[in-house]
Formats: C-alpha cells, sequence, structure tokens
C-alpha cells in the first residue's frame, strides 16, 4: 500500500508502529500486539530496518500497555462511555483492549492517516473514524457529549504547539460531564533528544511542542484537570523482561523520580 505521500507529521506513526511490530516478534514480548505485524507486512515495511534500538522498543512497548491500562480501566468502570484515540496513528489498540459493545470508540488522525486505517484494520461497528487536524477545535463538535469520556494519545504530543496542545485538553475537559485524558509526556529533555539523536532525526523537523518537566503544568494551563497519576516505565514490571545490563541500568535509573521522567513516562489526569 502506497504511503508515500504521507507528510513527515504522517510517517512519524512508523516509529511507534515500529516498536509495536518489533516487540511483538521478540521472544518475550511487553505488549505482543499482532496487528502491528500484520500491519507492518501488508504495507511491506520491515520495522528491523529503522533506527528503534531495543530500549526505545521497550519505552514504545510499555506506555501502549499503561495507555491500554487506563483506557481498560475507565470503560470497565463506564460501560457507556465515549474513546478517543487521539492521534491514532497505524495503531489498533481497541483490539487489544476489547471494551463492550456499549463504548463509542473514536479513532482521530489526520485524513490521509485515516485513509489508510480504513484499507489495513478490521472495522468495528463502535469505532468511528474521525477525519481531523486536532489543532482545529471543531472536530470536537462531531463527537457526542453528555457521556464520560477518557482520550488517550501515543506519541501526539510532540507534534502540538503548546497553544493547540493546551486547546485540546480544555476542549475535551470542557466537552464532556467527566473523564480522563492520558498520554506520555515529553519533558524539555525529551524535545532536545530527539532533535539531536539520530535514530529520530526524521521528525526532528515536525517536533513542535517544547516540552514540560513538572507534570502538575496541566492542572495549572487547565483548572478543570487534576492529576491522578504518573507511571515510569522505569518501574514497570516488565522491565524483567529486559536484558540483564538494560535491566540493571533501567532499575537505577527507576530509584529517582528526575531521573525516570527523563525515560518514558504516561500521565493521567481527570476532570
Amino acid at each position: 500500500m502506497d504511503t508515500t505521500a504521507f507528510t513527515a507529521v504522517e510517517n512519524s506513526l512508523y516509529l511507534t508502529l515500529d516498536g509495536r511490530a518489533l516487540d511483538a516478534c521478540a521472544p518475550r514480548p511487553v505488549l505482543g500486539d499482532p496487528t502491528a505485524s500484520g500491519i507492518v507486512a501488508a504495507l511491506g515495511h520491515d520495522p528491523a530496518a529503522g533506527p528503534l534500538v531495543k530500549s526505545q522498543v521497550f519505552d514504545i512497548a510499555v506506555r501502549s500497555r499503561l495507555l491500554d491500562d487506563v483506557v481498560r480501566s475507565f470503560v470497565g468502570r463506564h460501560p457507556d462511555a465515549v474513546v478517543l484515540e487521539l492521534g491514532c496513528g497505524l495503531d489498533g489498540r481497541i483490539e487489544r483492549v476489547q471494551p463492550p459493545s456499549t463504548v463509542d470508540w473514536y479513532d482521530l488522525d489526520l485524513p490521509a492517516v485515516v485513509s489508510v486505517r480504513e484499507r489495513l484494520l478490521p472495522a468495528h461497528p463502535h469505532v468511528h473514524p474521525v477525519a481531523a487536524d486536532l489543532t482545529d477545535p471543531a472536530w470536537l463538535e462531531r463527537i457526542p457529549a453528555g457521556r464520560p469520556a477518557v482520550a488517550v494519545a501515543d506519541g501526539l504530543v510532540a507534534f502540538l504547539p503548546q497553544d493547540a496542545f493546551v486547546a485540546l485538553l480544555a476542549g475535551i475537559a470542557g466537552r464532556f460531564p467527566t473523564g480522563e485524558i492520558a498520554f506520555n509526556s515529553y519533558t524539555r529533555f525529551h524535545v532536545w533528544a530527539i532533535k539531536h539523536y539520530r535514530g529520530t532525526g526524521s521528525i526532528a523537523g515536525v517536533v513542535a511542542n517544547p516540552g514540560f518537566d513538572d507534570p502538575g503544568d496541566p492542572q495549572r494551563w487547565v483548572p478543570k484537570l487534576v492529576l491522578a497519576d504518573e507511571q515510569f516505565a522505569s518501574r514497570a514490571p516488565e522491565v524483567a523482561l529486559q536484558p540483564l545490563a538494560l535491566r540493571w541500568f533501567t532499575r537505577l535509573a527507576a530509584r529517582s523520580t528526575a531521573v525516570s521522567r527523563r525515560g518514558t513516562c504516561v500521565l493521567r489526569y481527570r476532570f
């Protein structure tokens, strides 16, 4: 399938897709997502030819698992929920979460990505693809209000200008009566690293967010938000699956919150 017309922003989906696909074929996968393997095969794409190293594959798989858990827990408590997959890329999260049929699930991304998704991923009666630019708040009017909502974003925040990111948080918190928003955070160090590390050089030019170091910042920007938890990949039980040297280094980093924030971190907010 031809994705050569993708822009640099749209091409960024390959990093997370490759991470999930490489994890799926590992001897001891963290996420074990068979959908990712099927997608790269259909695209004729070789994730092993990409720039990801083992620690990055681990981080992508862990943050996906953490975000899956957020959605799974929320729809377990709110079977009438609306799920928003923000910047969904080619992620088949619904296949992993398997929500009840009473949930309405919205996959949101740029039109070119949504078009490819519709040809590659299986259709579900309760999944609604929404082709939209998330920096334009008009997309929210297409989502029914009045129900609890959970919104997750995997790898999206780095590509949103700060004003658009804050507007996105405020728009979701203001649209629904109650809910949660979860995403993997990017500190200022993360943003610097993306722009200087050869493995992420392909997206350096489209990173638009400056990053933030304090997980309390979003609740100051949007007073309706309350920080519920901060989960670090360095403290995930799956660290035990890493090679010995990497496992030792990760567990050492886990002793420090400041150091762990420089790694992969998933933030969850209630409203």
